[in-house]
């Protein structure tokens, strides 16, 4: 049984998008698989979903709460789970097979590549052993403003302080929508996005999320609007449902 995991708190993202992420979950996988919603409100999941409470991570009153870094509790000793956890984002889009997920280089945390600072990884699309690095949460708890003072994000921290062998997924498995695949200005303003060959998450970060660009929106503040432009994106009609 596979068990692939999301994680979704307060109201940055609707509930929709859990079941969006699951129903595409389901289309593209052929072994048996669980999926499992670690969440502070179950209401308006969809039948198969299963839902689970936020493993408690201690957040500072102030900075933090609202932040990537409450995914650190996927990495608590008091998790509930055994064997390997594929988690992925609530802003990506499956667009291919997961098996091969689960296969590709067994025994390490397997994650994307980051497209801006390629010696670290992006945690949107992330294998990992459960309860294999509960020193995470630990050190993160001793004092999490140092952990932030001394590491951008969660995923810089765990990449650096988990302990465990990583590995990065094929560059094409795990795509960035606008690092990989929107074309570049003034192209953005003609021209497709086109979902490339081999790939099977693709990763949103930041705006435009997926329901923004199946619409060819692009929230944008001043002259930024100028650029920050796409055409709707019609793959996303067959994929993000």
């Amino acid at each position: 049984m596979q068990t692939i995991v999301c994680m979704r708190w307060g109201d940055r993202f609707p509930v929709d998008y859990v079941n969006r992420l699951y129903r595409g979950v389901m289309r593209n996988v052929a072994r048996p698989t669980r999926f499992i919603a670690f969440t502070d409100d179950a209401s308006g999941l969809v039948a198969g979903i299963e839902p689970r409470e936020i493993p408690a991570l201690r957040l500072p009153e102030t900075g933090l709460g609202g932040s990537p870094w409450r995914k650190l509790a996927l990495w608590s000793p008091d998790i509930g789970l055994t064997g390997d956890l594929l988690f992925l984002d609530l802003d990506v889009v499956v667009v291919g097979g997961l098996d091969a997920l689960f296969d590709y280089e067994p025994g390490k945390l397997a994650i994307v590549r980051d497209w801006s600072a390629k010696e670290t990884g992006n945690s949107s699309v992330m294998r990992l052993p459960a309860g294999g690095a509960p020193h995470l949460v630990e050190r993160f708890e001793r004092d999490p403003l140092e952990k932030r003072r001394l590491y951008s994000n969660e995923q810089v921290y765990l990449c650096r302080e988990s302990g465990l062998p990583i590995a990065f997924w094929p560059r094409e498995w795990a795509p960035g929508f606008k690092a990989m695949m929107l074309p570049r200005f003034p192209f953005n303003l003609v021209q497709n996005v086109i979902l490339p060959e081999g790939a099977r998450v693709v990763v949103f970060t930041g705006h435009p999320r997926p329901h923004e660009a199946l619409r060819g929106e692009w929230p944008a503040a001043g002259w930024k609007k100028l650029y920050k432009r796409l055409r709707p994106v019609a793959w996303l009609e067959t994929h993000w449902r």
